[in-house]
Formats: structure tokens, sequence, C-alpha cells
């Protein structure tokens, strides 16, 4: 979630991100570094736009039927739903990736996409674009990701003002995707 966060900060008064966790608080990451959640999942205003992240703690809540039930209800509003990484296991297992094509990291990838079933999985793909929903691959491709929803939101020159800010090299191309190749998956 960090790479696609430090872009819409940089358009604050487009965007507002409002972190979640099972309660509000420090909520451990997988870099060992605690990411502050603003609010409880249960507590979660509905939101314009849904960015699942991924990372280990996707494994468990793939399972966890009571967050997969929340998470449907309440990104069912959103104008766009979104993940980084295996953040797309956790939607596909939730059924908010059914009828769509979608994306995760390649080196999760069949972890990412044995979950839940009726989506059209894209194994070469920084990231995939499909209606309203937009979905990437690792860490880096999260970015470029979101780079890409800020231009289509609000244009290229927004979207390029905030590359610029944190010093962004964006790959532009969503089938620019070396490792697929490199993980064994075309």
């Amino acid at each position: 979630m960090f790479g696609p966060v430090e872009l819409f900060s940089r358009v604050a008064d487009r965007l507002t991100v409002t972190s979640l966790g099972p309660a509000a608080g420090p909520v451990a990451s997988s870099q060992g570094a605690a990411v502050v959640a603003d609010a409880a999942w249960a507590d979660a205003g509905r939101p314009d736009i849904v960015l699942v992240p991924g990372g280990m703690g996707t494994r468990g809540l793939v399972s966890d039927d009571a967050f997969l039930a929340w998470l449907r209800d309440w990104a069912a509003g959103a104008a766009l739903v979104t993940s980084v990484c295996t953040g797309s296991g956790v939607l596909s297992a939730a059924g908010l990736l059914d009828g769509y094509r979608a994306t995760s990291n390649k080196r999760a990838f069949a972890w990412a996409s044995g979950q839940g079933t009726g989506v059209e999985w894209v194994a070469e793909a920084r990231w995939v674009h499909d209606r309203d929903r937009w979905t990437s691959s690792g860490v880096a491709a999260g970015t470029d990701m979101a780079f890409a929803l800020l231009a289509d939101l609000f244009g290229e020159a927004v979207a390029q003002e905030a590359a610029d800010g944190i010093e962004l090299e964006v790959q532009r191309d969503p089938a620019h995707d070396r490792f697929a190749a490199l993980n064994g998956l075309v």
C-alpha cells in the first residue's frame, strides 16, 4: 500500500486516504514497521475507492468468512475496487473479481489465482484495468498502477506532477511484465 499511498498523498486536495484494520491503531506489517489504522473495519465509512494491499496478512483473510462478508458489503457501493500484490486474492475470495480480468504478484500468483472463482487471471501483466477494477502485481507495479489510476481520474498532468514530486520513473505499459517469465508463468 505504501507506493500508492505516497502518490495519493500528492493529490490530497482530491483524495483522502483512510487506513483500516481490525481495530484502530497500530497494525504490524510484514516489513516490520507498524501501520496505524485510522479506523476499525466495523467503523469504516462508505468508500469511493477501495485499495486492498497485499502481503502475508492476506493469507489468513481469504478464509475469514466474517471479514470477506464485511468486505463484500463495504466495497459494494465503491466506484473503484483496487488491489496491490496478493490483495487481489482477497478480492477474489470475497467474490469482488468475479467476471473480471485481474493479476497479482508473480511469486504468489498460483496462490492468489486459486482464491475464489470466476476470475480471468492474467499472468503477464504489470497491472490490469477492467472497468471499475484495478489489480496490480508486486509493490512497484502497484505504484505504477496508482499513477495510471490518478491519470484516469484526474488527467495525465496531475498524475505526472505527483510522480515528479516523489521522483518516480513510471512504467506506463501495463503489459510490460518481465516477472511473469522470470517466475515461469509464460
